[in-house]
């Protein structure tokens, strides 16, 4: 048994479900908690999945930081639009010799957190999981769940799979969570955004779910066009993605159950859109290299006027009092 303890930093639909597997697998695991701490702290976890529904009745849950153990595996979770609050929260939680496993959307998101900790202490990962919060503490895991881990170094710089990988991936597949192992984290992180970039843009922008994306053959052509924009970007990194990428991605999703993605689920309950880091960093990256991704920015310029109307109307249903 591992003797390795973590921390959930974002107790949401992903983090709370990763965190509830590695716990049920045995797993020394705190939870840090905003909204839901007292539910979680009183009632613990609960997660519906097609793989086996269970109920964690007991957790470590915390609402403070300074409270809360310090960890060898940070993991992050929370939403990028939340890590302005990271200098805070990582330094308490972190041993000395302790690793932060970033699992967040987007491009340039480890280069954040090697700010606060420093670079050689970042681990990414990339996961292709769909899943939701029902409520407070209520986790609902539709399909999918693998993690593709991979070391981050100084801009980018592939170094290959390490020891402190596979001491990570064995405790995850400890969990029965799939795991794979990129030697080159930045290639890992454009291939995701392959799938990132449209369909969650576009869900949010056409309302629409993935199924009905992949339906209609006019925002099929857009996907693909879209992906397609994906793997310049990439390319203008010196990364290559092999054509075959495209059409596994499309087998995938079409393969899906019907999906709200993570961005339209934001849009609905009125929170922030990770705009900036799945869309925004991409874009710029590209354009440093000289090269343009038009579709993408129309899309990104959509999106960021849609999440400002959506949260000035969240402003004035607060100061209404109607929410």
């Amino acid at each position: 048994m591992s003797n390795r303890n973590y921390a959930i930093v974002g107790t949401g639909a992903l983090g709370g479900f990763y965190g509830a597997r590695l716990q049920q697998a045995g797993l020394e695991v705190n939870f840090l908690l905003r909204s839901d701490y007292d539910q979680v702290r009183k009632h613990g976890l609960i997660v519906e999945s097609p793989e086996g529904d269970f109920t964690l009745p007991h957790v470590r849950a915390y609402h403070n930081t300074h409270k809360m153990p310090k960890c060898d595996v940070v993991i992050v979770a929370l939403k990028t639009t939340q890590n302005h609050f990271l200098p805070q929260i990582l330094p308490p939680l972190l041993k000395d010799n302790g690793t932060v496993l970033v699992l967040q959307n987007g491009l340039n998101v480890e280069p954040e957190v090697a700010k606060i900790v420093g670079a050689e202490r970042v681990v990414g990962g990339l996961c292709f999981l769909c899943s939701y919060k029902v409520g407070p503490g209520h986790i609902c895991h539709l399909d999918y769940g693998t993690i593709t881990l991979g070391e981050y170094a100084q801009d980018y710089k592939a170094i290959g799979i390490t020891d402190r990988l596979h001491q990570i991936a064995k405790d995850f597949k400890r969990a029965h969570i799939p795991i794979k192992m990129s030697e080159d984290l930045l290639l890992s992180r454009w291939k995701k955004l392959v799938w990132n970039i449209p369909y969650n843009g576009l869900s949010v922008v056409l309302d629409a779910r993935t199924d009905e994306l992949m339906a209609n053959p006019d925002t099929l052509i857009l996907v693909k066009e879209m992906m397609r924009e994906v793997i310049a970007g990439a390319k203008s990194c010196d990364r290559i993605i092999p054509d075959d990428f495209i059409p596994q991605m499309l087998e995938y999703t079409q393969k899906m159950k019907p999906y709200r993605t993570s961005m339209k689920i934001d849009y609905d309950e009125s929170r922030p859109l990770e705009v900036e880091a799945i869309f925004g960093n991409p874009i710029r990256v590209a354009q440093q290299a000289g090269i343009k991704l038009p579709q993408i920015e129309v899309v990104y310029r959509m999106l960021k006027f849609v999440d400002v109307q959506r949260q000035e109307a969240e402003k004035t249903r607060r100061l209404l009092g109607l929410s």
